[in-house]
């Protein structure tokens, strides 16, 4: 968890996750911001620098994917596409009026660029002082998300697709493994127990 600024952001639950929208995060800026790094499992870099072409067409719909450009990711390794589910678009929607001609997420002095990434780190730092959440980065909504993927049950390798992961070892360092996850591996053993009535004859 992360404490002081070191060491990896905390997966998020549910009730946090609405605690920090309803209560803590106070603007739509902000609140669709957090909304889109934890929809599309992205880096805080990643969803700062996106245009707001990438996401909204010319009539101002919002488009069935956004579009991570290659050019924002880390060590550059490829343009992917996220598709845009039902409760992204509903935070995008509501933005839409806000959002910049040029950069979705424009900064707070220049509006010609986007919105820096440290200028979202520390309104986050903010909110979630002020609901009381500890350990949390910007990068909590990426490892909330991927998380939550890898618990349903997602394969690896559609995960390294929308994550846009090249190396299956590092989306593994990603992800969290809860205790109760470690049980329910331990109580998946019992189908190799033989019978309880038959352990006195096992020799």
């Amino acid at each position: 968890m992360k404490r002081n600024r070191h060491g990896r952001g905390k997966i998020l639950t549910q009730q946090e996750i609405q605690l920090l929208f309803t209560s803590g995060l106070q603007t739509t800026l902000y609140r669709c911001l957090f909304a889109t790094a934890l929809f599309s499992a992205a880096r805080i870099n990643e969803v700062c620098t996106l245009l707001s072409e990438d996401v909204f067409d010319k009539s101002g719909r919002v488009r069935s994917h956004l579009t991570i450009r290659k050019s924002n990711t880390k060590r550059q390794l490829g343009t992917r596409t996220i598709p845009i589910i039902a409760d992204l678009r509903a935070f995008l929607s509501a933005y839409y009026p806000e959002a910049g001609s040029l950069y979705l997420f424009p900064g707070r002095y220049d509006k010609s660029g986007h919105l820096n990434p440290d200028s979202a780190a520390r309104v986050l730092r903010k909110a979630c002082q002020s609901v009381g959440i500890d350990g949390v980065s910007t990068h909590s909504f990426r490892r909330t998300a991927l998380t939550q993927m890898s618990n349903q049950n997602i394969p690896i390798r559609v995960i390294a697709t929308y994550s846009g992961h090249r190396d299956l070892t590092q989306l593994n360092a990603y992800l969290e493994v809860r205790d109760e996850q470690v049980l329910g591996a331990a109580a998946s053993l019992s189908l190799l127990s033989p019978v309880i009535g038959d352990v006195g004859n096992i020799r």
